[in-house]
């Protein structure tokens, strides 16, 4: 794979092409692709391999022991996943990484950062694990918005609390999600039939104007629920 197409992911951050080089050498990198719904990592297993989503995006998912899925988060172009049991590499992965459309995929096998040595290791090694608590500390703060999403008792709570940070995160009223309707549902742990009832409901009231993925926060919305 060409320098030039990871000198910009944020793992490599402050480094030179010299210093990617070498970590390349060092972790051992590989691309591979997947299809719609192929499991990419599964729930049990151990990996010394984070990865890198080049194209499409991914899903990390929990199946609980009655068949009920929760989606945790949502990969997208140019995000991490798996970064810290690759780290710790002998740690059982509690969750599954699955496919969420065509992607392909870009992994490092981090777990080689504490075991192989080079004569240039020690002028990368410190820069790269820098970067890679910076992007498992902004992954703790995305999975702890997701707890505030949940809280509510309500799925019109649930709903309100997770279109309102997508709101202020892109600083608009108009945007799209990165969920199907099942899948958000899966996201905020609720029915889908309720949940579809729900943003029904919200039409009717003018607070939101919603097709599939795509979704507008009304004015009486931001007012009546303190948005921003």
């Amino acid at each position: 794979m060409k320098l030039s197409s990871v000198k910009n992911f944020v793992i490599f951050k402050g480094m030179s092409d010299e210093e990617i080089q070498s970590a390349l050498e060092v972790l051992r990198y590989d691309k591979k692709s997947y299809e719609k719904g192929e499991t990419i990592l599964h729930a049990g297993s151990t990996t010394r391999k984070m990865g890198i989503v080049l194209s499409g995006s991914v899903t990390v998912e929990s199946i609980d022991l009655l068949g009920n899925k929760t989606i945790l988060s949502h990969i997208s172009v140019g995000d991490f996943f798996a970064e810290t049991y690759a780290f710790l590499g002998n740690e059982s992965m509690a969750v599954d990484v699955c496919a969420n459309e065509n992607c392909k995929i870009f992994f490092l096998n981090i777990g080689n950062i504490t075991t192989s040595y080079h004569s240039s290791f020690e002028s990368w090694k410190t820069k790269l694990i820098t970067n890679l608590l910076t992007i498992s500390t902004r992954k703790n703060l995305f999975l702890s918005n997701r707890v505030f999403h949940t809280t509510s008792k309500t799925i019109r709570g649930k709903l309100i609390s997770y279109l309102s940070f997508i709101s202020i995160k892109k600083q608009k009223n108009e945007f799209k999600i990165p969920f199907d309707r099942q899948q958000l549902a899966d996201y905020l742990n609720v029915d889908r039939t309720a949940l579809s009832k729900e943003i029904g409901k919200m039409q009717k009231e003018g607070l939101i104007i919603c097709k599939k993925n795509h979704f507008i926060l009304k004015e009486s919305m931001y007012k009546e629920f303190d948005i921003l």
